[in-house]
């Protein structure tokens, strides 16, 4: 039986078209495995990374990337119109974001306090994959649903 979680009851709610994929979630996986384990290039399963800014009070970012690439912060700074953002550690992501790493996802964070980005890379794709709010669920959704969704700015952030 398929996976139901707010994610998939959210998305079959505002009736967007999307995909699942399930994998052994017990254990962490980079999203370049979960590219192997679903048997999608690494470039199309978006891994979400929650930065922060240096500002307090500001909203932390929820940031999009390629699987294959790895975050520029600098860049990501500048897209954002900050001096300068880094990336929250395993359990400052897990606290802020109520979910465990390798299964956050902007569509499970949508009531909550987060700016969310997503990588111009991501533009090239007519779909892209993205978790599904756990460890073992993927979510292959259309970009342009995706960021209708979860009103998230395309950065620079690669």
């Amino acid at each position: 039986m398929p996976i139901k979680n707010n994610v998939t009851r959210l998305l079959d709610a505002r009736k967007i078209v999307y995909t699942t994929a399930e994998y052994d979630g017990s254990t962490f996986h980079s999203a370049e495995e979960v590219a192997q384990l679903i048997g999608v290039p690494a470039d199309q399963v978006y891994k979400t990374i929650v930065a922060l800014r240096e500002e307090k009070g500001k909203k932390p970012l929820l940031v999009m990337v390629a699987g294959n690439r790895e975050i520029d912060l600098k860049k990501l700074a500048a897209s954002v119109g900050e001096k300068k953002l880094h990336i929250a550690k395993h359990d400052e992501a897990e606290q802020l974001t109520g979910l465990q790493v390798g299964g956050i996802s902007a569509l499970a964070l949508l009531a909550k306090p987060f700016e969310v980005c997503l990588d111009r890379s991501a533009l090239d794709f007519e779909h892209i994959h993205i978790s599904g709010g756990q460890r073992g669920l993927d979510v292959q959704i259309g970009v342009k649903d995706l960021m209708a969704l979860t009103k998230a700015k395309a950065v620079e952030a690669t």
